[in-house]
């Protein structure tokens, strides 16, 4: 029989496969077309000898090509073999070393060059904030392994270093005691109650803030006959020591992370010659204080607990630690350094209250008498502002101006009229009227930092001037830290760590709202 005819060969289309003479890696006589060929890049294993197609005898030396389905382009195929792109990463992620092709990528983008810059000064005023916090009141790993160390310790664990108190409030004394946890000799203040005002309960469940006063661990034990007590200069307490058996009840001894050294009534009463001579330095320190209560009243309303005592007399002063680098011998006296203000009383007994006028008048008096008033802390922190400006006001004086006008407060500094105003809108009769302890702490932030009034004098106040306002004053900040590193400045402390909470947070429109109410 005769012999089929020879199969066809398989044509494709241009379009749908590679060309015909493809040059590979394997040439030697000419590597030109081996550089620019498709398929330079793509790995031999990836290439087969195509079933019907030509023997090598027809083919250039140059290896095989790989077979295209109809579904596939000379695109796809390109796409495939490329690898794949890293994604452009955020302004939080950029520092100094990030490579130039991320960088290029970021400058493509359609944000823009200034968009990247904002991005990375906001991300960077975040990791300061949060470099400055552990510096101020240490990792919260070691605070934990602290308090997981000190269960079970009694007196007898620690290192009694004063026999008086370091200091007394309205609800406690405080000792300052040792404890050895490693290599490291901590110091602490162990707080012992007065009778009737233990507020353990409360205290235990608030979570961790700077502003409000933190507990390691606790115990009950009577008091080490060394200890003397308050009130008896010069005789030790009769209760029995360590080593003689407990005949006195025990005291609830708490040990607390902080070792204050003085009340907030004590800097007040011996600040009046500070006020007199400096009324600018000491008013901002002013500002700096109740700007610190209210960032703790804030943490507290949050969690839903009524402080209801912030009599200065409870409100507690402790030394903030030097920072490494700062000069020694250079050291401000306590009172010019900004102290770190704690929130350490949550026990206060009711106020006995007069009859009411009216029905404004009764709401007013139970936000200043009631401490689980939602007004409670509003009306008192206006109250406080006069304290430590030192025009001391009682409940019954204030209950007196009942033409709404409060006492005068001396115009001594730049800072007067803007803490005058805000104890007005604090101590207004009307609670519609009264701003919350969020829109308190921004007008001190404004205070302090800005913007003035001056900045409208000759631009009209909107939200784009405010925007630019904030920009600019976020990158001078970051100039600032970046000066005193590389000088003699010293690093940052308390009042750097309160600016850059401010910076990282504030936007325009909230600045809107707090001139229009300040100014």
């Amino acid at each position: 029989d005769p012999l089929p005819p020879p199969l066809p060969k398989k044509q494709l289309q241009r379009a749908e496969s590679l060309p015909e003479q493809v040059p590979s890696h394997t040439c030697h006589a000419d590597p030109a077309p081996c550089t620019t060929s498709i398929l330079y890049s793509i790995p031999p294993s990836h290439l087969r000898h195509e079933e019907g197609a030509p023997s090598s005898r027809d083919r250039p030396p140059c290896g095989p090509k790989k077979p295209l389905t109809k579904s596939q382009s000379l695109g796809e195929v390109v796409a495939q073999s490329s690898p794949q792109k890293a994604p452009a990463p955020s302004p939080r992620e950029l520092t100094f070393r990030t490579t130039d092709g991320e960088l290029g990528q970021l400058l493509q983008s359609p944000a823009g060059v200034g968009e990247v810059v904002l991005g990375c000064q906001a991300a960077t005023l975040r990791r300061l904030s949060a470099r400055i916090q552990e510096l101020l009141v240490g990792l919260e790993e070691q605070q934990q392994l602290l308090e997981a160390e000190l269960v079970g310790k009694r007196w007898g664990a620690l290192e009694i270093l004063e026999p008086e108190p370091c200091c007394e409030s309205g609800d406690a004394w405080y000792f300052r005691v040792g404890f050895t946890f490693g290599q490291r000799r901590l110091v602490f203040a162990a707080k012992v109650p007065k009778p009737c005002c233990s507020s353990l309960g409360v205290q235990s469940s608030l979570g961790t803030h700077c502003s409000i006063q933190r507990l390691m661990g606790r115990f009950t034990d009577p008091l080490p006959r060394e200890l003397l007590l308050p009130g008896n200069p010069g005789e030790q307490s009769q209760l029995p020591s360590r080593e003689e058996p407990a005949t006195h009840p025990a005291l609830q001894v708490l040990i607390c992370a902080e070792v204050p050294y003085q009340t907030l009534a004590g800097f007040v009463n011996g600040s009046h010659g500070l006020h007199r001579t400096s009324p600018g330095h000491y008013e901002r320190l002013a500002c700096l204080l109740l700007l610190q209560l209210c960032l703790g009243l804030e943490h507290l309303q949050g969690q839903h607990v009524g402080q209801g005592d912030l009599s200065p007399e409870n409100l507690l002063l402790v030394q903030c630690p030097s920072p490494p680098g700062s000069q020694q011998g250079k050291k401000e006296p306590l009172g010019l350094s900004l102290p770190r203000l704690l929130i350490s009383s949550f026990f206060k007994a009711k106020e006995k209250q007069r009859p009411y006028s009216t029905s404004q008048e009764q709401d007013w008096t139970k936000g200043l008498a009631a401490p689980t008033s939602p007004a409670a802390d509003e009306l008192k922190l206006g109250r406080l502002i006069y304290q430590i400006l030192h025009l001391d006001i009682s409940l019954e004086d204030v209950l007196g101006f009942r033409s709404n006008r409060l006492p005068e407060i001396p115009s001594l500094s730049i800072y007067s009229a803007g803490l005058k105003r805000l104890a007005t809108l604090l101590l207004h009769r009307d609670p519609s009227k009264r701003v919350s302890m969020g829109q308190a702490r921004s007008i001190l932030q404004v205070l302090l930092w800005g913007p003035r009034q001056e900045l409208f004098a000759r631009s009209t106040k909107s939200l784009a001037l405010l925007r630019s306002w904030v920009e600019v004053k976020r990158a001078l900040l970051l100039l600032r830290f970046a000066e005193n590193s590389a000088g003699t400045g010293g690093s940052p402390g308390l009042e750097e760590w309160l600016c850059c909470q401010y910076f990282q947070e504030v936007t325009e429109h909230t600045l809107y709202q707090v001139t229009q109410a300040l100014y």
